[in-house]
């Protein structure tokens, strides 16, 4: 439910009107960071000081000739302007393609050709990155730099004619698949602005005040979490979305304070990470009145909230679905991996390897639909190029979603473990063919197949069990591979662990089987030909 009196069905007039409605607020927020390469200071946008920016905006790209049906890849980190130019995209009806500043320069390429971008955006200090992509390419895509007073002329391509409308492309985020490569969702003005307010009218321990909250998120904004779910709420509420570069637990509280946040983001590595700093004076000392999140453990789950004052509200979402699961009403069953409850405009069933629904309490996959009517309202418009996948992912009417999960009959959800071949890493999701396929391309590589691992920080990390064309590998051949991976994909998609195996288990169809490599008592990371690189995986310099 909107806060504001008009309610337009497309990005632009809608914020238009929250604007209008909320022009003196604050809109976004950076907090102060001297080791920050742009506002050392911090700054903040009210809505009136966005507006103003965003219409700059507007000009430019008309000026330069791009408009309804353009695609346009960004590169600019974490910065808010990020979330401005795609306000400005959405009212000519041009798509926003986010780039994920970790990506290398091959997975950029892979983007901006799937995409067919018409237009690269980025700084300076990211411009070589986005460079290199363009070339790796082999398309000729033009790049400006957000700062640049004019912008590179569009392609011969002119705009399409027509009104924007609720089921034009806003954006097309990509998101790791099963398969190898990532796929591009395509999501319409009607998804994000259903998100958003989805969101924001959740009720229970996520409320949003009337006079707006201030909502501290450290998350990335390639990611439908920050970019969407939570930004189109701010704007429907008249909130303030706080974006710091990144996660940091020493800078966490100290933000927190300084820009008065009242609510959070959080992903499981985050609380960890906060319960292991040393009891301190900031611990109470600030006025969040609740996070919004997933993947904390259990066990910690109640030591938290008795231990800094605010609960944290475990939610369940994916960018394929506008609509998220929350365990927000009390009694919130903290001590599980409770994920909320269905309800009119989400329903969800666990089901069986025939689509048939499973007894409550039994594991099952979890599939979900908006109605039987209208199964896939409000979800995202399909998988870019590739219709096939799209239509055997909505396979009898219901999304499958790859996950575990079991409801109790009350109906509550229970996250159990995904069923996809993918490994949840510090709240990326790391497809393991990708990898595995990385890894094949080494000539050292005869076979290998990746498997996740549980991590005490990470939540899981990355395992690549490989049989190599030596008889005898070691050390040596172990940072070759490593090294190899590092070089052609984002950091955390990289192996923190390599282990050498002298076969892999396989089907008489010689498919591997992932369950078998290892026995159900054996420890992988202590087998006696595993290398640990989880130290080595850092962001590259400068990055």
């Amino acid at each position: 439910m909107t806060r504001f009196s008009a309610a337009p069905d497309t990005i632009g007039p809608y914020f238009r009107a929250s604007a209008a409605t909320h022009d003196g607020r604050d809109f976004l927020v950076i907090p102060a960071d001297p080791a920050r390469s742009y506002q050392p200071r911090g700054a903040t946008y009210t809505y009136a000081g966005a507006a103003l920016y965003i219409g700059r905006c507007v000009q430019l790209l008309k000026s330069a000739g791009y408009g309804h049906g353009h695609r346009i890849a960004l590169l600019l980190g974490n910065r808010p302007e990020m979330l401005l130019w795609k306000l400005a995209l959405a009212e000519l009806g041009i798509s926003w393609v986010p780039v994920n500043p970790d990506y290398r320069p091959a997975e950029t390429a892979y983007l901006l050709a799937d995409c067919d971008a018409d237009l690269a955006l980025s700084t300076p200090g990211m411009a070589a990155q986005m460079a290199e992509g363009i070339r790796e390419s082999g398309r000729d895509i033009s790049m400006s730099m957000i700062e640049d007073e004019a912008l590179a002329p569009a392609p011969q391509e002119p705009p399409i004619s027509g009104p924007v409308t609720p089921a034009t492309e806003a954006s097309l985020i990509y998101t790791s698949g099963t398969t190898g490569r990532p796929k591009g969702c395509i999501l319409s003005h009607e998804y994000e602005l259903l998100m958003g307010q989805w969101y924001a009218g959740r009720g229970g321990a996520i409320t949003f005040d009337p006079a707006g909250e201030r909502i501290y998120c450290p998350l990335p904004l390639f990611h439908v979490n920050a970019a969407i779910m939570l930004f189109y709420a701010v704007i429907t509420t008249g909130s303030c979305q706080i974006i710091p570069e990144r996660f940091s637990a020493r800078a966490w509280w100290g933000d927190i304070i300084a820009t008065r946040a009242s609510a959070a983001h959080y992903l499981g590595i985050i609380i960890p990470a906060l319960m292991n700093r040393p009891p301190a004076s900031d611990d109470r000392g600030h006025t969040v009145k609740w996070a919004v999140g997933a993947g904390v453990e259990p066990t910690l789950h109640a030591a938290f909230e008795a231990r800094f004052g605010f609960p944290l509200i475990e939610v369940w979402g994916m960018t394929e679905m506008c609509r998220i699961l929350a365990d927000n009403f009390e009694p919130r069953q903290i001590d599980t991996r409770a994920i909320g409850r269905p309800g009119p405009g989400l329903e969800v069933m666990a089901v069986d390897e025939t689509g048939t629904e499973v007894a409550r309490g039994t594991p099952g996959e979890m599939v979900l639909r908006h109605s039987a009517q209208t199964p896939r309202k409000g979800a995202f418009s399909g998988y870019l190029n590739l219709p096939q996948a799209t239509e055997e992912a909505w396979r009898g009417g219901w999304f499958h979603t790859g996950d575990t999960v079991r409801m109790d009959e009350s109906g509550m959800i229970y996250f159990v473990d995904r069923k996809k071949n993918i490994v949840r890493r510090s709240g990326e999701n790391i497809a393991a063919a990708e990898v595995e396929a990385c890894l094949q391309d080494h000539p050292d590589v005869a076979q290998v197949a990746v498997i996740a691992v549980p991590d005490a920080l990470r939540d899981e990390e990355v395992m690549a069990c490989v049989v190599t064309m030596q008889d005898d590998p070691g050390a040596p051949v172990a940072e070759r591979l490593f090294a190899h991976a590092m070089d052609r994909m984002a950091y955390y998609k990289a192996p923190g662990w390599i282990v050498f195996l002298p076969a892999l288990p396989v089907t008489g169809t010689q498919k591997i089987q992932k369950h078998a490599i290892f026995g159900k008592d054996q420890d992988p990371c202590k087998h006696p030909a595993a290398h640990d690189f989880r130290t080595r995986k850092k962001r590259p310099a400068g990055a």
